[in-house]
């Protein structure tokens, strides 16, 4: 079964840094177009950071600068580097792919995946 599995959110003070992580498993060999959403309280889901397949990375205007999209595609894993974070940025963070692999009797696939969501809270 694929799953894609979010880590390192928490607590943190302003100005302080996290690193997300978003790791596919299951019998899969490719991640394409794997993006980062938030969505912070009472607000609706936005996009944060995605990267495509050759490297190249888009931003929210609210977070350039100061977050950094990566990719190991090695490990099908997804990061996001968040620093200088301000309460605003308080939300679940939720990572998105489209996943390639193989089902259990063979067949190759490519399907959407959200992962479960992780939550950054920023506070002092």
């Amino acid at each position: 079964q694929v799953q894609l599995v979010e880590s390192g959110g928490g607590l943190v003070q302003p100005g302080g840094s996290l690193r997300l992580s978003c790791a596919a498993s299951g019998n899969i060999f490719s991640l394409s177009a794997p993006g980062w959403y938030r969505q912070g309280p009472g607000k609706e889901r936005e996009l944060v950071a995605s990267i495509t397949n050759s490297g190249s990375t888009t931003y929210a205007d609210s977070v350039k600068g100061r977050f950094s999209i990566s990719r190991d595609n090695a490990k099908n894993t997804v990061y996001l580097q968040m620093n200088s974070l301000k309460p605003e940025d308080t939300a679940v963070y939720y990572c998105n792919a489209d996943v390639s692999g193989y089902s259990r009797h063979g067949i190759h696939f490519t399907k959407n995946y959200w992962g479960q969501g992780t939550q950054v809270t920023v506070s002092s």
